[in-house]
């Protein structure tokens, strides 16, 4: 990989995770409400899920599952049902969505599970990483070593990003603002989970 490449699909990578959807507002919310040593965790959720679609992508099987119209169908709608679910819990759930202090933190699996839940169950995840890996792969040179340098970016990146908005809703949290704002942010947030899954229903394996 020259690095001209490896400089165009880092920024492709970074545009990617910067944009804001429902792992970003999932990673803040649990910033907010469990602190940064808390939130880090739901940070590497959404890493290993990432991880995962990378390898599958790398190795092939992404395409299959897209392929297999029932494997691509389940994901979306565990995907789906799973904002809502977080979607609502934000809206009506004192609890569920960005708290004023941190009160009790949740476990460290708990937020890995629900960071790697809501990223894994995205299927625009995987149909990013089958559709834009195999351009960024030069046949001119080792495979191998291409697939590893990708992967540790995707890596580096996505842990980078996701503890700016793990922070970023640490310091909402800290804040010290009234509680109608809160209740107010929490409603947006819950409304654009809401509004990703329906986004996230309409997806299909064709538009790759």
């Amino acid at each position: 990989m020259d690095i001209g490449t490896f400089i165009l699909f880092a920024l492709t990578t970074l545009v990617v995770v910067f944009s804001p959807g429902p792992a970003a507002i999932t990673i803040a919310t649990q910033g907010s409400g469990n602190g940064i040593r808390y939130a880090i965790f739901g940070v590497f959720g959404v890493a290993f899920a990432n991880v995962v679609y990378f390898v599958l992508s790398a190795t092939g099987i992404a395409s299959l599952i897209i392929a297999s119209h029932l494997v691509f169908s389940i994901i979306k709608w565990v995907g789906v049902a799973y904002l809502v679910y977080l979607g609502v819990s934000a809206i009506f759930s004192r609890s569920g969505g960005f708290q004023i202090s941190q009160g009790k933190q949740e476990k460290r699996l708990t937020l890995f599970s629900k960071g790697f839940i809501v990223e894994f169950a995205n299927p625009k995840a995987l149909l990013y990483f089958a559709a834009i890996l195999p351009q960024f792969i030069n046949l001119n040179y080792d495979i191998v070593p291409q697939i590893l340098i990708m992967g540790l970016t995707t890596i580096v990146l996505d842990i980078t990003v996701y503890s700016a908005y793990a922070f970023l809703g640490h310091r909402i949290g800290k804040s010290g603002v009234k509680a109608w704002v809160i209740k107010s942010i929490n409603c947006t947030a819950g409304g654009a989970l809401l509004f990703a899954a329906i986004k996230m229903a309409s997806v299909n394996a064709s538009k790759a």
